[in-house]
């Protein structure tokens, strides 16, 4: 079903017009259908064209591959034919290069082993820590307030603990910057006009990175020597087993990276999360006692007590199953990729769509019912995904183990975010 391919079928120029699909309108494509309703449009496409089709968008062609088929063949690339660095770029390259997600093969490979030494049980229990000192308070004068939104809420609280956890600073003038600086680069990497001209969100976001750069940059020296429990500092002194390091402009990119990866997506999950328990009130009620039953006397979830949040963890999961806070992969061929009996020809955007196959009920029974326990052992889950390829994928960016840190604060309505 599935091959690399160098030079087309039969030796013969693959082309993009071979595959089904269309262009949209001149110069702009598809790309106001794209911005108005992503899944709607993903929807009729497949529905006209197949699993496998090419459109037009943000000013680039691209062949879309659905279904957890797809997913597999792209995401596990055991043949080495898609380009991540490549495909993330054309959206993040000006504003969040180098980060680990733009990076390909041997050099992904190399740079994820340094950096595993920040995401080791001992430092993961010192992030936990920082958030177990600084959230019950903040969550305490949720609940003090008559009514609040809770997605400004948890953006602004999951922003000051990725400022403390990642950088390591005390709320203040210079935490505001940072996560000022920081916001205008999420707020630019999505927006339309791909250029700093004056007055876009573009140059509010090169601004800020060149902001985070020369702010960090004049941090790392006292960092690699410190003490301190924040990633940053951990990444400071990350080695690998052969006493590889980070460079100073490797461990820039990767804290300005990972800082988004990790802000921007926990807040679209557990806003997620808590509208869906809102509507499901029994599952409030779940996790409400999954939680007392560790039998906690203070407001600390300690690290040895993430495993027992069982039902926590399903709940989450199906929240990102639902709405994935990224819910789209980008990649580009290296060379011509047979994939469905088609030739996608080398140079050309990948897109898989993590949203799409969430959603199919070809895969997935009742996809719009919110049902956590389909991620149990009953629910067999694990069997459907071994035998039908990418079923789910969490796409979080961050560790598996920080997907329980969210909960520290059990006895409250609404559950916390972590990273």
């Amino acid at each position: 079903m599935t091959a690399s391919v160098e030079g087309g079928t039969n030796g013969k120029r693959a082309k993009l017009s071979d595959i089904p699909g269309e262009t949209g309108w001149p110069i702009l494509g598809h790309t106001l259908r794209v911005i108005r309703d992503p899944v709607g449009f993903g929807r009729y496409m497949r529905e006209t064209y197949g699993d496998i089709y090419r459109s037009n968008s943000f000013f680039r062609d691209s062949v879309n591959m659905m279904g957890p088929e797809a997913n597999e063949f792209v995401l596990m690339d055991k043949g080495r034919n898609f380009s991540s660095e490549k495909g993330w770029n054309a959206f993040l390259g000006r504003l969040f290069p180098r980060g680990l997600m733009l990076m390909d093969f041997d050099e992904h490979k190399a740079h994820r082993h340094i950096m595993a030494a920040a995401f080791k049980t001992g430092p993961m229990k010192g992030y936990l820590e920082r958030l177990n000192d600084d959230m019950p308070a903040r969550i305490k004068a949720w609940g003090e307030k008559k009514n609040f939104a809770f997605y400004p809420a948890i953006k602004q609280l999951s922003l000051d603990m990725a400022t403390t956890v990642f950088l390591g600073l005390e709320p203040g003038k210079e935490s505001e910057k940072v996560n000022k600086a920081l916001t205008d680069m999420v707020a630019a990497s999505i927006g339309v006009v791909r250029v700093p001209l004056p007055g876009s969100l573009m140059a509010k976001g090169v601004r800020g990175r060149a902001f985070m750069v020369e702010f960090l940059r004049g941090l790392i020296p006292e960092r690699r020597v410190g003490n301190g429990t924040d990633i940053f500092t951990q990444l400071c002194q990350a080695k690998d087993d052969e006493g590889n390091t980070f460079t100073d402009q490797e461990i820039i990119d990767h804290m300005i990276f990972l800082w988004m990866a990790a802000h921007d997506t926990i807040t679209s999950s557990v806003t997620t999360l808590v509208y869906e328990l809102g509507r499901h009130r029994e599952w409030q009620e779940k996790l409400r006692e999954e939680i007392k039953s560790l039998g906690l006397n203070d407001d600390r979830l300690p690290y040895e007590k993430m495993n027992d949040l069982t039902l926590t963890e399903y709940a989450f999961k199906e929240a990102l199953r639902m709405n994935p806070p990224v819910p789209a992969v980008a990649r580009e061929t290296v060379r011509d990729v047979e994939f469905g009996g088609h030739t996608i020809p080398k140079g050309t955007m990948v897109g898989i769509s993590m949203v799409a196959t969430h959603r199919d009920a070809g895969v997935w029974d009742k996809p719009s019912t919110f049902d956590p326990m389909r991620f149990s052992v009953e629910g067999g889950m694990r069997e459907r995904h071994a035998s039908r390829g990418y079923l789910w994928r969490r796409r979080a960016h961050v560790p598996r183990a920080s997907l329980r840190l969210y909960a520290g604060q059990g006895h409250h309505d609404s559950p916390a975010s972590a990273l």
